[in-house]
């Protein structure tokens, strides 16, 4: 599946019935962002609470069965990725991973990197802050709870992201760690999750 994207700034914005900007998370109007902000491009699907998406999602994350990276990280390969530099998953913070043993992000990110054959990098987009669960919060919540939340230690300047997350809901995480990828000098950042969901 090719998604046709359209220019905007920094920023590249897909245009298909289930594809989202990352900022407004709905329907782009006249191809552009209802709000003009820095967002970035977001390949997902829709996410139902009652369906065997959500369900492996919640027993990849949350009840540690990392073997679910494999077959998830195959449904991101519905897309032509060939045209990235470089592939780099949402950190977590220290905490993070001790209390989840793995970054689930990162694990998808290496399917990714293994099939598509562009390099990973792991260790250069870091959560340097801990912060507060997202569950619970609204859309302005969750931007506040991440503000400085993240750093990129060294530059991307030409390089062409992209980022990795498993589930995005408000674009909170994506659209932090794209501000930080794109001062850093990427020429874009493209955002791929496994789905959009208004709550999990």
């Amino acid at each position: 599946m090719q998604p046709m994207l359209v220019r905007h700034k920094k920023v590249f914005w897909p245009i298909m019935p289930d594809m989202f900007c990352a900022i407004c998370i709905g329907t782009l109007r006249d191809m552009r962002c209802m709000y003009e902000k820095t967002a970035l491009v977001l390949y997902s699907h829709e996410l139902r609470h009652d369906g065997a998406l959500a369900e492996a999602i919640n027993l990849y994350k949350f009840h540690g069965i990392k073997r679910l990276y494999r077959p998830l990280g195959k449904l991101l390969l519905e897309f032509d990725l060939t045209s990235f530099d470089t592939v780099l998953p949402v950190p977590l913070s220290h905490r993070g991973i001790r209390d989840r043993g793995f970054n689930q992000s990162l694990l998808l990110a290496k399917a990714i990197s293994s099939r598509v054959k562009i390099p990973l990098i792991s260790d250069r987009l870091i959560k340097i802050r801990e912060t507060p669960p997202q569950i619970g919060l609204n859309a302005k919540e969750r931007t506040a709870n991440l503000k400085g939340a993240f750093r990129v230690d060294g530059k991307f300047t030409g390089f062409r992201l992209l980022l990795i997350d498993d589930v995005m809901t408000t674009g909170a995480t994506a659209n932090e760690c794209s501000k930080q990828l794109l001062k850093a000098g990427a020429v874009d950042v493209t955002v791929l999750t496994l789905a959009r969901a208004s709550g999990l």
